[in-house]
């Protein structure tokens, strides 16, 4: 097991190097297709209302995350990751025929997403236990930044030059190279070697049950995932619909919206750079203030800020959030055991992304009936509420780890 804080030494250990590398090259391709698919769709001629049905079957597979949570507790977690992968290559591979095609009907873009949200079920409960399974104690808290810190760069790359890509060669080209990208993340993640925890497979019912049982067990994990529920949607509102249809009228288009979502992920290097070497006393507290600057640049947007003005400030929240996940993501590994810390994550990731589906078909005829600046404007006033009330209401020392079930040596000589 290794012990070690070095960043550097994490990227060139082979027993988790393929992660990082998987990571870097994988967010590249999700930065190139954030700004193709919702060109791609406007392209076809579907506005903002079938924008809002596509990511609406996008997010309609998130009832599967607590089924893919028991997956990842009971499976090899880098197996999980590697499905992930392929199917969301397949998916985006074949958004690009369409986008290339331009006679793409609405039903098959709405099938594609569905099968991009699966794989999305899949990986987000995994990529939060996986770090567990590769290193212990405050080599965790390395890893976790590490992890960050390549979604951010890879994210940053593809998101700065999403925006010219989709302006002049198409969002086909962007939504092909994510798909190809994919594919070859996938093939990284094949030199992974990660522990299987799970000797026996006592059905899904009760595993599901022992997952919430630990989840509901202590009172500040869902205190927190209550907020992070509300900043989601919030976020989702702003960066998925609003922001896409605010750039698209006059203010810039693919490219400017490009360089600002592009600045969050500037932000987010230095948060986890400020993350591998800073743990608060307070950890949980610490992150449950920080998704308040995700409401700074949702005011400036709906007060008709400069995009200039705009794209700087995105780099708080940007710097925020990836403290957020580093903290947050290492509390979690920390208190729970490895054999139930993916179906943990899976109950804390459920709820926002049950609501996710409401909340773009929402969007999107709110944007047009209210207009973008005002929805954004309510979804920063969301952002402060669900921060305020989570720091009136979580208790000052939170539990403490419990001690794991099983030790990684154990599991990996089961195996």
């Amino acid at each position: 097991m290794l012990k070690s804080l070095s960043t550097l030494s994490l990227f060139k250990d082979p027993e988790t190097a393929p992660l990082f590398i998987a990571r870097l090259v994988s967010s590249a391709g999700a930065g190139l297709g954030q700004l193709a698919l919702a060109w791609g769709v406007m392209g076809l001629g579907y506005g903002p209302g079938g924008l809002s049905i596509v990511l609406a079957c996008n997010s309609v597979p998130a009832l599967l995350i607590l089924v893919c949570g028991v997956a990842g507790d009971r499976f090899r977690r880098h197996y999980v990751l590697i499905a992930a992968e392929i199917i969301t290559s397949v998916a985006w591979l074949a958004f690009a025929v369409c986008f290339w095609t331009k006679q793409a009907p609405l039903p098959l873009l709405c099938v594609l997403a569905t099968l991009s949200g699966i794989a999305t079920a899949m990986f987000l409960p995994a990529i939060r236990g996986i770090v567990a399974d590769l290193l212990a104690g405050n080599g965790r808290l390395a890893g976790n930044a590490l992890v960050k810190q390549t979604d951010s760069i890879g994210l940053l790359i593809g998101l700065s030059s999403s925006g010219m890509v989709v302006s002049t060669a198409g969002p086909g080209w962007a939504a092909s190279t994510r798909g190809i990208l994919c594919a070859v993340g996938a093939i990284v993640l094949c030199r992974l070697r990660t522990p299987n925890w799970r000797s026996d497979a006592p059905g899904l019912l009760r595993e599901l049950r022992a997952g919430w049982h630990h989840f509901a067990a202590h009172r500040w994990v869902w205190i927190m995932t209550v907020q992070y529920t509300a900043v989601i949607i919030a976020m989702v509102c702003y960066t998925d619909i609003a922001g896409p249809i605010y750039m698209d009228d006059g203010h810039g288009g693919a490219r400017v919206w490009g360089i600002v979502t592009a600045c969050e992920y500037v932000g987010a290097l230095v948060g986890a750079f400020i993350g591998i070497r800073w743990k608060p006393n307070r950890l949980v507290l610490v992150a449950a203030s920080l998704p308040a600057a995700g409401a700074i640049p949702m005011f400036l947007m709906g007060v008709d800020a400069p995009w200039v003005v705009l794209a700087a400030s995105t780099l708080i929240p940007g710097a925020c959030a990836a403290l957020y996940y580093v903290f947050w993501t290492t509390a979690l590994q920390d208190t729970f055991a490895p054999e139930v810390l993916v179906r943990v994550n899976s109950w804390n990731i459920i709820a926002s992304y049950v609501l996710m589906p409401i909340t773009v078909l929402t969007a999107g005829p709110l944007v047009k009936a209210v207009g973008p600046q005002t929805t954004v404007l309510g979804g920063a006033g969301l952002t402060v509420v669900a921060v305020t009330c989570s720091l009136l209401v979580l208790p000052s020392r939170p539990d403490t780890p419990v001690v794991a079930l099983k030790s990684i040596e154990d599991a990996r000589l089961s195996s």
